[in-house]
């Protein structure tokens, strides 16, 4: 088997090892290792509390946006494609972070890449959604901390 990568895999690792610069260059500020280390703690289940609270409002949207989904192109195509679209998303966004969250609590580094594969496939969502002040603040604090407990995940 061979080590190559697709074009979309090597532009993903050429984005992760960017913003891995930045982050982490001595110009911005580090966390302390001690709040690094209760995030790590703390973030998977967090994520597992508010999934299993979640789940039947997660349900309950799926199920009436199947319902709603032909009725959004009534309101014009935009919309109904927009609408379309951030259903896509938000379903890929939950399905990375539930595969990841068993890696999560065992820090593992493929756990870690799923959650920056759902933050990078949110701020593609942000920018479809011309939501820019989202894409910019919640990006950069989003990255920022991922990026900043990367080391407290192994291989």
């Amino acid at each position: 088997m061979t080590d190559k990568q697709t074009p979309i895999t090597e532009h993903v690792n050429t984005l992760e090892k960017e913003i891995e610069k930045i982050v982490l260059s001595k110009s911005i500020p580090a966390l302390p290792d001690n709040v690094k280390e209760i995030i790590v703690k703390l973030a998977p289940w967090f994520a597992a509390i508010s999934m299993i609270m979640l789940l039947p409002l997660i349900l309950a949207a799926f199920g009436i946006s199947a319902l709603a989904l032909p009725f959004s192109y009534l309101g014009g195509m935009g919309m109904g494609f927009g609408y379309t679209l951030n259903l896509i998303f938000a379903f890929g966004m939950i399905a990375l972070e539930l595969i990841a969250l068993p890696g999560l609590f065992k820090r593992k580094e493929s756990a870690w890449r799923l959650m920056f594969y759902s933050t990078l496939l949110s701020l593609v969502q942000q920018l479809f959604r011309f939501d820019i002040g989202g894409l910019i603040i919640g990006g950069a604090i989003g990255l920022y901390i991922l990026f900043q407990v990367k080391s407290k995940y192994n291989k």
